[in-house]
């Protein structure tokens, strides 16, 4: 027989069984969808992380104060530490590594919550001081209007776009005037829109130490500094925490009382946790793609032994072994694509759906195309697996037993 024979009865066998047939299907529908739509889901909660980290600087590095395994990403087992309450990272700090090499800048910075006055409206804003020198080449943030901070600024700021339209009744733009603590500050420039820094208030260090309550001079929050380059990072490190130790009179690891952390590293972490919450999701919907496999293999043995006649009949005028074997695994393999095909439109319905409720957390770019012909080709196998036994019983019936059978 040709396989084009082979196709057409596999595809009457379909046909002559609708309702067993589409339960069955059912079943396939329900794995691949599963399948698809959380690995879909997952691709695009990576591709979003992806283009937040390829928007990162991934040459900085930041010390806070206090010490926990947590906020660390050096290596080594873990230890205590102070904790960031009876902790203050000074000038003496920068001073200490401003010699070693690997570093381009260095910075500390400052931050608190006060309230902003503008046209009569009065709102809580996060305001962070920076070193209006090196700020400009060590930030990531673009404006959208007006400019960053330069070194020669006092008393001006730049703000986060939900700051400038979404906070006040009024819009604020560029050389308006806002109060923070009673100092006006002039708006020199406005961020683009991204997410989680849109309501935040920039200035010159020596400024946000007049307006931010509790604030010291040459005392940080943080100190930031940058890398000459990535690979440099991770031995950087390493070199900022053995200075540290050693200006701030440290003798035993378990009594350091700072942090180093990289965002390469915890791009790093993110990404590994992303794929292997991707994996882990899509195992668990596989397991529904056994189910669909027994049904498939269940579906198939019944149809041995309903038409065990038509197959001692058919042997009996000259067909072989093979192509009996052939006309089953035919059959339990359009099982498997109709199921493909139902599933993987099921699987980019909820994808979509998902995609759409977690909103910024994807990038909303749907089922992609090696997902679908992957769908497809995993249900067309798990067909053909689920259909080799009963399709090898029936080739091996002796004809006569066949056409005696009751």
């Amino acid at each position: 027989m040709r396989n084009s024979t082979y196709l057409k009865m596999g595809l009457n066998m379909l046909l002559h069984s609708k309702l067993r047939s589409w339960l069955t299907i059912i079943g396939i529908v329900i794995g691949i969808g599963s399948v698809v739509g959380i690995l879909s889901l997952g691709e695009a909660m990576e591709e979003q992380v992806q283009s937040r980290l390829d928007e990162m600087d991934l040459t900085i590095i930041t010390i806070s104060p206090g010490y926990t395994r947590a906020s660390s990403n050096m290596p080594g087992p873990p230890r205590g530490g102070g904790t960031s309450t009876d902790v203050e990272l000074t000038d003496d700090d920068i001073k200490a590594l401003q010699g070693l090499d690997g570093i381009e800048y260095i910075a500390g910075q400052i931050s608190g919550s006060e309230p902003v006055v503008y046209a009569g409206e009065n709102a809580t804003m996060t305001i962070t001081g920076v070193d209006p020198q090196v700020w400009q080449y060590m930030t990531t943030l673009e404006t959208q209007s007006g400019r960053l901070l330069e070194p020669s600024d006092k008393y001006v700021a730049v703000i986060g776009s939900g700051v400038a339209t979404d906070t006040y009744d009024q819009e604020i733009g560029v050389n308006q005037v806002i109060t923070i603590n009673g100092k006006s500050v002039r708006v020199v420039g406005i961020l683009t829109e991204e997410g989680w820094g849109d309501r935040s208030i920039y200035m010159p260090i020596d400024t946000a130490v007049n307006v931010i309550d509790d604030a010291e001079d040459d005392v940080f929050d943080t100190i930031t500094v940058k890398a000459k380059s990535e690979d440099l990072v991770e031995g950087l490190m390493e070199d900022i925490e053995d200075k540290l130790m050693v200006s701030r009179h440290i003798i035993q690891e378990d009594d350091q009382d700072f942090s180093v952390s990289a965002s390469k590293s915890m791009a790093e972490s993110v990404t590994e946790m992303t794929s292997s919450m991707t994996l882990f999701l899509g195992a668990i919907a596989a397991v529904s793609l056994l189910v669909g496999a027994v049904g498939i293999a269940n579906t198939m043995f019944t149809s041995v032994l309903e038409k065990t006649k038509e197959i001692g009949t058919m042997k009996a005028i000259g067909a072989k072994n093979k192509d009996i074997l052939m006309i089953f695994l035919f059959n339990s393999a359009m099982v498997g694509f109709v199921g493909g095909v139902l599933g993987v439109t099921l699987g980019a319905f909820v994808s979509s759906g998902l995609q759409a409720m977690m909103g910024q957390m994807t990038s909303g770019s749907g089922v992609s195309l090696h997902l679908i012909v992957e769908g497809l080709v995993l249900a067309i196998t798990i067909g053909i697996i689920s259909g080799v036994v009963p399709a090898y019983r029936a080739s091996k019936l002796k004809p006569v037993d066949a056409l005696r059978y009751e």
